[in-house]
């Protein structure tokens, strides 16, 4: 049986390398965080004049430099004017040049979101008329390439990381204190430590490059660092690796000053060491929170401290699953894991998994909006496959403390069973020295003093090695005796089974974390714009420009209707109202419907949801026969102010 200790350890590391690659080489490029909702002009625009600016409109909060936005002419000549102004947070505008030639221009934008991750895209629109285009309007190259896969991996790195450091040291303190004299248990966790710090090193040397170019060379760069400091994310890696300072100091006690008090002095230093232990932790948690998804967006000011609860709850488990592993495999036969400490584990577990269920709850709430984005955006489906994982973790966890209890039960006969049978051996020794007196004291005067001067004069070698072939041997018995309980083998398998099932789910938690959010996703592809593909138009779709008046005050202006794919099935509806002089305009009321007379079918009513200031949308609008469709659009302009105008298009 401990010959296959070292295989079953080499497939979880196997194991672990395994999902991390395929994962987070699945994962690509890191997707937005922040979507493009609005730009004026629009995707796919044709304007009569070149407008003085370009102006885009983000779901949330972005940082941007003067190379953020770009305005590309035909020809692939820059045409925008200084760098992009901020009005808000959300919008921004770059200014172009005047009198620019009629022709198709290409809008290209890269910024990073409020949540740490970079955004890029692309789209055109036009002057006068449509024009053949050098340019390729597709998103550039953001969070992507080596550096991005880089990067990607030494996120995975910090999360495992922080989970040993802060399960394995939770393990010791709350689990098995004799554990913190354990040499593999000490290794563990300093390796957690060690992992930790350095992932952080070199996340904080890749981020400029991340977020900007993707080069390499820039990885060197000192200037950008510079500028990277400068930034939230920058300022969470600085603070995480002051924190990890006082995580040194921390490990340094818990192996140092704490294992070598005795009983009752440990206990005094265990309180002091668990606050000082859970500020910590708690800190080095709130880096991440302070920094990524739970810092912006709905309830930020609630959702940072549930996050901070979520990963402390997430480590607790996980972490503290892996050092009962190693102290199961790896342990030395003298100190086995006592069944105290599996049991005390198993609480400190189940609390963990409560803690994960009502934090990931409202988290999901939060990120996802609707019951629809678990299995139409990518976020969700990740999310289904996470509490799949989750669920499959604690049902292997109801077996594992179904042994720890039979592990109980077998331990106390085990005790009962060893000491009858030292009652029998003390009982016959006693028979056994009071027949034989004499024959001991002969011995002790005859041959005692010899066998003495005969060890003291040349033994010594010799002796110390006999000492450790003894001691190697009674270690190896040991370690059988422990190892024959089937309990605590079934255990061993379960525990291990457990962590390899954590490895995976800790690798999609890592690319979930790099997943634009189903709320926002939706909210983009509800406003017409994807924040991660290219925004050209489909070449299936159909704008129908109609002027309208409705005959009162500030009742003239233009409805545009773009159907895409215009196609038989089921098609996007967007509707835009405008004013005279082009600007978008609300009014109180739209209405859409679609008429094929030759088949007398309709009029099918269409009710579009308002999006934004002179933006309403619809999905799903079904259109059942291919043909000559009459698209009538019902524009309320006040309570008695209404029009109706229409125009054809062919669908299919």
């Amino acid at each position: 049986m401990t010959q296959t200790t070292a295989p079953r350890v080499r497939t979880l590391v196997l194991l672990f390398l395994a999902a991390a690659c395929a994962l987070l080489a699945g994962a690509g490029p890191a997707s937005a965080h922040a979507a493009l909702t609005g730009s004026d002009p629009r995707q796919g625009a044709v304007v009569d004049r070149a407008p003085a600016q370009v102006s885009l409109t983000f779901s949330e909060s972005v940082s941007m430099d003067d190379d953020s936005v770009r305005v590309l002419d035909p020809k692939g000549k820059r045409v925008d004017d200084g760098g992009p102004t901020g009005t808000g947070g959300t919008t921004y505008a770059v200014k172009l040049h005047a009198g620019l030639p009629d022709g198709t221009y290409t809008v290209t934008y890269q910024v990073v979101s409020a949540d740490s991750h970079p955004v890029a895209g692309a789209y055109t629109f036009s002057v006068g008329a449509p024009s053949e285009t050098s340019v390729s309007a597709t998103a550039q190259a953001a969070g992507g390439g080596f550096i991005g896969g880089l990067y990607g991996v030494g996120r995975y790195v910090s999360y495992a990381g922080f989970a040993v450091l802060v399960g394995g040291a939770a393990f010791v303190l709350a689990c098995w204190p004799r554990g913190a004299g354990v040499r593999v248990v000490q290794r563990f966790v300093v390796s957690g430590w060690l992992a930790l710090t350095a992932a952080t090193l070199l996340l904080l040397l890749l981020r400029g490059s991340y977020t900007g170019s993707g080069k390499v060379a820039d990885v060197f760069d000192l200037g950008l660092l510079g500028e990277v400091l400068q930034t939230k994310t920058g300022a969470a890696l600085v603070s995480r690796l002051l924190l990890l300072a006082a995580a040194a100091l921390f490990v340094a006690v818990l192996f140092g000053a704490y294992d070598k008090r005795e009983d009752e002095e440990r206990r005094d230093l265990t309180f002091g060491l668990a606050v000082g232990g859970t500020v910590v932790a708690a800190g080095l948690a709130a880096t991440w929170a302070m920094s990524e998804h739970a810092s912006v967006g709905l309830q930020a000011g609630l959702a940072m401290p549930v996050d901070v609860v979520h990963l402390i709850a997430v480590a607790t488990w996980f972490g503290g699953l892996a050092a009962l592993l190693v102290a199961l495999y790896r342990g030395p036969a003298d100190t086995p894991v006592p069944t105290d400490a599996v049991r005390r584990f198993s609480a400190v577990a189940f609390g963990s998994v409560v803690a994960l269920v009502v934090t990931g709850t409202y988290q999901s709430w939060r990120q996802l909006g609707s019951w629809t984005a678990f299995t139409d955006t990518r976020y969700g489906q990740l999310l289904l496959a996470k509490i799949a994982l989750v669920a499959v973790l604690v049902g292997i966890a109801y077996f594992s403390r179904r042994w720890t209890a039979r592990l109980a039960d077998t331990a106390a006969v085990v005790v009962r069973q060893r000491g009858k049978a030292r009652g029998e051996r003390e009982k016959a020794g006693a028979k056994a020295s009071g027949g034989s007196k004499g024959s001991g004291n002969a011995k002790g005067t005859g041959t005692s003093k010899g066998s003495g001067n005969a060890k003291g004069s040349g033994g010594s070698p010799r002796a110390a090695q006999l000492a450790r072939q003894r001691a190697a041997v009674d270690a190896a018995r040991q370690k059988r005796q422990r190892d024959a309980d089937p309990h605590r083998f079934a255990l061993r398998r379960s525990v291990l089974a457990e962590a390899g099932v954590a490895v995976v789910l800790l690798a999609v938690t890592t690319v979930l974390t790099q997943t634009e959010p189903g709320r926002t996703q939706e909210e983009a592809t509800a406003a017409g714009v994807s924040s991660t593909a290219p925004s050209t138009p489909s070449t299936g779709a159909v704008t129908l420009d109609m002027p309208f008046d409705t005959g009162g005050q500030d009742g003239k202006g233009l409805v545009r209707v773009e159907l895409d794919p215009a196609r038989v099935g089921a098609n996007d509806l967007h509707l835009y109202v405008e004013g005279p002089d082009g600007t978008a305009v609300d009014v109180p009321e739209v209405k859409v419907a679609l008429t094929q007379e030759a088949k007398d079918i309709g009029p099918l009513p269409v009710a579009p949801d308002h999006i934004t200031t002179g933006h309403w949308s619809a999905s799903g609008v079904q259109i059942p026969v291919a043909g000559d469709w009459e698209v009538a659009v019902t524009v309320r302009t006040s309570d008695i102010d209404q029009v109706t105008v229409s125009k054809n298009a062919q669908i299919g």
